[in-house]
């Protein structure tokens, strides 16, 4: 068995590696301007852990925020929810995103929204591999009035022709 002496020189050690290895530890990032418009700031960026405050993700909310979950005018982050949102699940009016919800405009892997444009869509006009919608136009496109390779409607063709995006739906 190990005598004290030896015993105290390895707990020093050991308490040495745990100080050192303490001062590694990641903190997140919690950036804000200090000017304000109606009561928000108008820029944050709250990204990573804040142990501090028990956080283990930071949330922006600004006219414009960046974060690992962002709340504002344009948002951008994991989580984005703004007029204009970007992000792997991105909320608004005009949003792109892995998923992308737009009351006007989504574009993204996934998309639903007004106007849809993704590998999947969904909406009132939807463009994408699988598309569904009022207007769809789709390598599998569903809806009232169609362009898919099996099916092509007059007025889908004339639809999607009148607001530009005919370059996008090309079934022949």
């Amino acid at each position: 068995m190990a005598d004290r002496e030896q015993l105290e020189r390895r707990v020093a050690d050991l308490e040495a590696e745990v100080a050192r290895l303490r001062g590694h530890t990641y903190r997140g990032v919690r950036k804000r301007s200090s000017i304000e418009v109606a009561g928000f700031p108008l820029w944050a960026v709250a990204l990573g852990p804040d142990p501090e405050k028990g956080e283990i993700r930071g949330h922006a909310k600004a006219i414009i925020a960046v974060g690992d979950m962002a709340t504002g005018v344009l948002a951008i982050g994991g989580l984005a929810r703004g007029a204009v949102a970007v992000g792997g699940l991105a909320v608004g009016l005009l949003s792109l995103g892995g998923l992308a919800i737009g009351l006007l405009l989504a574009v993204g892997g996934g998309a639903i929204g007004g106007l849809a444009l993704g590998g999947g869509a969904a909406g009132g006009v939807a463009v994408g591999g699988g598309a569904a919608g009022y207007y769809a136009c789709g390598g599998g496109a569903a809806g009232h009035a169609v362009v898919a390779p099996m099916r092509q409607d007059p007025e889908a063709e004339e639809f999607f022709r009148a607001w530009g995006l005919e370059g996008l739906c090309r079934p022949r």
